[in-house]
C-alpha cells in the first residue's frame, strides 16, 4: 500500500512540483492550499508524513506543527517544515518537527528526505 503525504503550502506552483515529484516517488499526495484544507484531510485520514509551509494564508505551520505533535493519535507522524524564511535555528526552536528544508530546494535531496522517514 501506498505511503500517504499531505503536503501543506499555498503557493500554487511549489505545491504543483511537490506532488509530482511525490507521485513519481510512488507515494499517495494530498495537498491542501491553506489550514482549513488540511484539518479537512486530517479528519477524514490520518496521513504517513506531512509537509507543511510555514507561512500560509490562513494560519502557521508551526501552529499545525504542534497540534500534531501534542496529540497522542498524531504524534508520531513525521513532519517536514519549509520556509524561504533562512532563520532555520529559530523555527527549529518554535516546534518538534523531524526535519526543515529551505525554499528553494534541491529536489533529490526533498525526495531522499522524505525517502528517509518513510522507508519501511
Amino acid at each position: 500500500m501506498k505511503k500517504c503525504i499531505y503536503v501543506v503550502e499555498d503557493n500554487p506552483s511549489i505545491r504543483e512540483i511537490i506532488e509530482f515529484l511525490l507521485i513519481e516517488e510512488l507515494y499517495e499526495v494530498k495537498t491542501c492550499p491553506n489550514t482549513n484544507d488540511f484539518w479537512l484531510q486530517m479528519s477524514k485520514h490520518l496521513p504517513d508524513m506531512v509537509i507543511l509551509d510555514i507561512m500560509l494564508p490562513d494560519g502557521n505551520g508551526l501552529d499545525i506543527c504542534n497540534t500534531l505533535k501534542r496529540n497522542i493519535k498524531t504524534y508520531n507522524i513525521p513532519v517536514m517544515m519549509m520556509s524561504a524564511n533562512n532563520h532555520l535555528n529559530a523555527v527549529k526552536a518554535k516546534c518538534d518537527a523531524e526535519d526543515f528544508i529551505n525554499k528553494p530546494f534541491d529536489l533529490n535531496d526533498f525526495a531522499s528526505r522524505v525517502d528517509k522517514y518513510l522507508a519501511a
